[in-house]
């Protein structure tokens, strides 16, 4: 027979193991969910395809609330900050690298995060305060990429082939979000 003590370490047992799988699974299993949701669903204009970027349009900017469509709820805005625009793309490097384009932001705070899907971890940025904020193309490389890196690029290695990217671009005030707008449209990926 069992004892409640027994009891006791038995459920406090499976309530560690159960916390501790959902530590370790529940990051990856929301970025699969995201991931999804940029690549079937997309923002509210459709798919993002592979390898492209999206740029939240300057209608939804700072509209958490925004009610929701027939494509669904704006992914995009809910829960981010209010000041900066959002661009958000998914890399498939096995199909080759890409080569990201930034404008010359003329000192205006930006930020393209690359994040390596599998360990949920940021391994490079692009923006003022990493590279600073002239123009600028990066290329991109999955793992034992072998090449030349082209003149006046420089290289970001992934450790995977699938590379989640978000870029960020600041917007002052309500006059400023055109402005901002059309640098966050000029973020953009090529094929090598």
């Amino acid at each position: 027979m069992i004892s409640n003590t027994q009891h006791l370490l038995i459920f406090s047992g499976i309530c560690i193991a159960v916390w501790l799988l959902a530590t370790y699974l529940w990051p990856r299993m929301m970025l699969s969910v995201y991931k999804r949701a940029v690549l079937v669903k997309g923002f509210g204009d459709g798919p993002i395809p592979i390898n492209t970027l999206y740029t939240e349009p300057q209608k939804l900017f700072a509209e958490p609330l925004v009610s929701q469509t027939a494509s669904g709820s704006n992914l995009m805005t809910v829960g981010v900050n209010h000041d900066t625009l959002a661009t958000v793309g998914w890399l498939d490097l096995s199909k080759g690298s890409q080569v990201l384009h930034v404008p010359d932001f003329s000192d205006r705070y930006y930020s393209v995060q690359f994040t390596d899907p599998s360990k949920n971890i940021n391994f490079a940025y692009v923006g003022k305060r990493t590279t600073g904020t002239a123009a600028g193309d990066y290329l991109i490389t999955g793992p034992g990429w072998k090449g030349t890196v082209p003149q006046g690029m420089t290289q970001i290695s992934s450790p995977n082939n699938s590379v989640l990217v978000l870029g960020r671009v600041f917007v002052e005030n309500d006059s400023d979000l055109p402005t901002a707008y059309c640098l966050s449209k000029q973020i953009q990926l090529t094929s090598l």
